[in-house]
């Protein structure tokens, strides 16, 4: 795994955000990983952590 690279492979999709369980990536962001900029990438990362914990208060609500 490159160090800029989110993935910790936990590859399952949340049905309504469409965002990885694991690392808070949607499946559009992985396929263009390698074509965005630097600073988008950035970006990205600096979110994932605001997702995924989303993901998990989603979690404990729905069960």
């Amino acid at each position: 795994m490159r160090k800029d690279d989110p993935c910790i492979r936990i590859c399952e999709f949340h049905r309504q955000t469409g965002w990885c369980k694991g690392c808070g990536v949607s499946v559009a962001e992985i396929r263009g990983w390698k074509k965005q900029t630097p600073y988008r990438r950035k970006e990205l990362l600096r979110d994932l952590g605001r997702r995924v914990a989303q993901l998990k208060i989603t979690a404990r609500k729905t069960g």
